[in-house]
């Protein structure tokens, strides 16, 4: 019996092998049936799923000196009541591990994103050199208000 028979043929492994066990027919392992299939280059991607999609790594940064790079993020912290939630901001320097501002938040707003990182520039004295603020690309880092407060600094 081939794996590419009629019967077997758009099914994976995962469902083939239970199918034949139901048929009292026990051929191989669902691996042995992948190991196969991979062998003679039939195992294929199959399903609505786009295929992977190779993606260039995140740019690297290195900062040398304090006030260079920063990175920051917004992290969920359990409130006092089951499903209530509060909003830890924290901006920290990479070079030499800082935390450069920090604040605890009910809502989560890019308003408040803004304020915290202007008053975190101001008190590191970083206003007038370049610097890099590195973030994922969470909701809060995508705001207009965020993009327009660090245009300014």
């Amino acid at each position: 019996m081939r794996h590419d028979s009629t019967e077997f043929s758009s099914l994976p492994p995962r469902q083939t092998v239970p199918k034949l066990a139901d048929q009292a027919r026990h051929l191989a392992s669902e691996s042995r049936f992948y190991r196969i299939l991979r062998a003679d280059g039939q195992q294929h991607h199959q399903g609505r799923a786009k295929s992977p999609v190779r993606r260039k790594p995140p740019a690297s940064y290195k900062a040398g000196a304090p006030c260079e790079v920063w990175t920051w993020d917004v992290t969920w912290m359990p409130g006092p009541v089951a499903g209530m939630f509060f909003y830890l901001y924290l901006i920290g320097d990479i070079f030499s591990r800082k935390v450069v501002g920090w604040e605890v938040h009910d809502p989560e707003a890019s308003e408040l994103d803004a304020t915290l990182i202007r008053q975190a520039v101001r008190a590191e004295g970083c206003i007038s050199r370049p610097l890099f603020l590195a973030a994922d690309n969470g909701r809060p880092m995508q705001g207009a208000t965020l993009k327009t407060t660090m245009e300014k600094l």
